[in-house]
């Protein structure tokens, strides 16, 4: 599958990554691109679910609702809250993938942004501006992070 791409600068959301009280380098922003809706939903289908359109709504047969699916759980709010911008300990010791790993951060069905590990690790608070159970995996990967409204997570393997 070829993904096609909104420019950074037409993206609804984009003011995440212009937020003066967290920036993101001019570079780093060349390497988030927001996928079309149709794209988005391709990904969504094949990784994710093709029964449901958000996280919220997993139901039985989404891998992401089975309770094996999710190894560990704490939370990010204070992290984010903090002064330090280093990834919660936990996704940091339990995440190892390399720095050039696409990833997908998964708002909804429709709503994906693709980066590398090493961008989203660098601006992860910006990208937890809209907390409303976005999941982050990657193709390459089993691993999977759910985010919380409640500002807890969950890491977990994809089936």
């Amino acid at each position: 599958m070829t993904a096609s791409y909104i420019p950074l600068e037409r993206y609804k959301r984009k003011w995440i990554f212009n937020n003066h009280e967290i920036p993101v380098s001019e570079q780093e922003k060349q390497l988030i691109k927001p996928l079309t809706e149709k794209s988005s939903m391709e990904l969504w289908n094949r990784f994710i679910s093709n029964k449901s359109n958000h996280s919220e709504q997993f139901t039985k047969g989404d891998w992401g609702a089975r309770s094996n699916s999710w190894k560990k759980a704490d939370t990010w709010q204070t992290a984010w809250d903090s002064q330090d911008n280093n990834l919660p300990l936990l996704i940091a010791e339990d995440i190892n993938w390399p720095d050039e790993t696409c990833v997908y951060f998964a708002y909804d069905k429709y709503n994906l942004i693709e980066t590398n590990w090493l961008t989203f690790k660098n601006n992860w608070k910006c990208f937890l501006f809209f907390d409303d159970g976005p999941l982050l995996f990657s193709t390459e990967q089993k691993q999977v992070i759910w985010f919380h409204q409640s500002g807890e997570f969950q890491v977990g393997h994809r089936g």
